[in-house]
């Protein structure tokens, strides 16, 4: 790497002050992309808050004036690289790798006020869990391989002159995050900040109790200065010191435990604080001391802000789950779980514009496969079933206070056959209402609905309730075709949209596609097609988009099926509205009206095709991908 050197803090001959006024420039011009390198670089011990106002910092620490002791070793910079921009971002990194405990005492504060980066999507999340698990040179190294699109050699050198001993290692860590693509870094930018007030109320009584302090302590004072003989000058105990705004359980929300009855808001609002903990102050302060403040035990869902409660949190549980003492919060918007001790930590997820079942249970614990559920007060029956087994009957579970012994999970989508909560709501709520929801690893389990095949000229179907004989025999044979299966799905609908009856007398070919709808908005939609002689569903097509959302009704799918007699046929299907069929090949065509909305085309051969539908109003639409 080919090097220049700049002294930052020497004089240049003639005019003492140019090096510094070059830096200042320097610095001004690259002060985004400078601070951006600190945020990445700082180690993740500390909240967001806590790393945007040590970001700016550390840059504008970096700046030196001309008594600055010049620093050991030349600056290295790229041939093609501002080689004052180099030593400037220099000091910087050795800024952000040496931790000095007086300078986080002497850091700036911003009262009243709490600072974010911008809240990013899934693949920011997940970047940023995934840097959290790194040490801080190898962020650093991350921070110089993505923002300052270093090579691998030119980043070692820096962080050798930063003072990293091992460069090489650093690299390496850094190297698997993020491999192959791209990454995104305008989740991580400190120059856009959100802003948003600390708790008012609780900061107006931590301010009260200070003053009432600092009164005291001087009363105390006065009277111990005006006193005579050995008895004035023994020392009393000291006050207490004010107890955190953030921490302080009075600040707690708790609903009446039938509030459920009376209110029109069915929700997470609407739960009543329960736990044989709930009134254990220290465990309710460390709970929202950790919510308050997020670190590196803070585990946010895909698509979840870590960020601190925006309104004052409800209390929904507190209380010892298998030997572990377990917190449940809601702000309106996520679900903070907090589990006390060594190997604890928080957990967010998204649980906003929740309803009867979606809200009907949250995973309190999780070992293995096993998880135990916090149900909803409104639940008056619980029973566990095998997605695969539509014809078993369903096992009850006890549920004493709303909360399950450790219950049978399992991946919906490994085709194994997972175990899925099948809940009754309270005759209260709504009449022989009886509802399914699936663990998909996270808070929250998803709702399971189910939309059967059109009737022929009639409207489109809205989902219902997995819970018939027909969608648990759809669900047995299709669910594993769902396209997400991961935490952060509020909804999973499988929806039948076509029945073909298959040439030679081979049965019939049912249809489906599945869709994901996630709590913060996303989707995704995958197209099945289910044959008589086929263990499991046949993946036809999908992707992330609104397909098979009533925002998008209209769908195609089509597969290649070799018939019992060995003939080869290509199948295709389309919702209500697909009027006509085209299938191309490399040489031969094919396009007919479907009144039953399938057709199958004998073809010698498989070849590369292409699928068409064509709507009763004459709009053309593929297949998903």
């Amino acid at each position: 790497m080919a090097e220049r050197t700049v002294d930052l803090a020497a004089p240049a001959p003639g005019a003492a002050a140019r090096p510094v006024l070059q830096a200042e420039a320097a610095l001004v011009r690259h002060y985004r992309r400078l601070v951006r390198l600190a945020y990445l670089a700082l180690p993740a011990d500390r909240d967001r808050h806590s790393r945007v106002l040590a970001a700016h910092t550390a840059v504008q620490r970096a700046l030196p004036t001309r008594w600055t002791r010049r620093t050991r070793g030349a600056d290295p910079a790229p041939a093609d690289e501002d080689p004052v921009y180099a030593a400037l971002r220099l000091r910087v990194l050795r800024e952000v790798l040496r931790p000095r405990p007086a300078r986080r005492v002497l850091a700036p504060r911003v009262w009243g006020l709490r600072l974010f980066t911008p809240h990013g999507g899934e693949q920011d999340t997940a970047l940023e869990h995934a840097l959290a698990a790194l040490d801080a040179p190898a962020r650093a190294a991350f921070a110089l391989r993505a923002v300052e699109d270093l090579t691998a050699a030119e980043a070692a050198e820096v962080l050798r002159r930063a003072g990293v001993a091992q460069a090489r290692q650093a690299l390496d860590a850094a190297g698997g995050v993020g491999a192959g693509t791209a990454p995104d870094l305008s989740a991580f930018d400190p120059c856009a900040v959100r802003v948003q007030p600390t708790d008012l109320l609780s900061r107006r009584r931590a301010l009260t109790a200070a003053l009432l302090v600092g009164a005291l302590g001087l009363t105390a004072t006065t009277v111990a200065l005006a006193g005579t003989g050995p008895a004035a000058s023994t020392p009393g105990p000291a006050p207490a010191p004010p107890m955190d705004a953030g921490a302080d359980p009075a600040r707690l929300v708790r609903a009446p435990a039938d509030l459920w009855q009376h209110t029109a808001r069915v929700d997470f609002t609407a739960w009543p604080a329960r736990g044989d903990r709930r009134e254990d102050a220290a465990l309710l302060g460390r709970a929202l001391t950790a919510w308050e403040r997020p670190g590196p035990q803070t585990r946010a869902e895909p698509g979840t802000d870590a960020a601190p409660p925006v309104a004052p949190p409800r209390l929904l549980y507190a209380g010892t789950v298998d030997g572990a003492a377990v917190v449940l919060l809601y702000d309106g918007q996520r679900l903070a779980r907090y589990t006390d001790g060594p190997g604890g930590g928080l957990d967010l997820a998204r649980a906003d514009d929740s309803d009867v079942t979606t809200a009907g249970a949250v995973v309190l614990h999780r070992e293995g496969t096993s998880v135990r559920y916090l149900l909803a007060p409104w639940v008056e029956g619980a029973e566990t079933r095998r997605i695969d087994r539509p014809d078993t009957p369903a096992r009850p579970l006890d549920h004493p206070e709303g909360l399950t012994p450790a219950a049978p999970g399992g991946v919906l989508t490994d085709c194994r056959g997972a175990t899925v909560l099948q809940l009754r709501s309270s005759p209260v709520i709504a009449e022989k209402h009886a509802f399914l929801l699936a663990d998909l690893g996270g808070l929250v389990p998803a709702h399971l609905t189910y939309t059967p095949p059109p009737d022929r000229n009639q409207p489109a179907r809205a989902p219902r309730e997995a819970t018939g004989p027909d969608a648990l025999q759809a669900w047995a044979r299709a669910g594993c075709a769902a396209p997400d299966g991961t935490p952060g799905v509020k909804q999973l609908n499988l929806w039948a949209f076509a029945v073909q009856p298959l040439p030679q007398n081979a049965g019939s070919a049912s249809w489906v596609c599945l869709r994901a709808d996630r709590w913060n908005g996303g989707g995704s939609a995958a197209t099945a097609v289910l044959l008589p002689t086929a263990p499991g569903p046949q993946r036809t097509g999908g992707g992330p988009g609104r397909s098979c959302s009533r925002f998008e009704q209209d769908t195609v799918g089509w597969a290649w099926w070799r018939s019992p007699q060995g003939t080869e046929f290509l199948l295709a299907a389309g919702s209500r509205r697909v009027a006509r069929l085209t299938v191309k090949g490399p040489d031969w065509s094919v396009d007919r009206p479907v009144p039953d909305h399938t057709l199958a085309v004998e073809r010698p051969a498989r070849a590369n095709v292409r699928v068409e539908g064509v709507l009763d109003g004459g709009t053309r639409i593929g297949p998903q991908p």
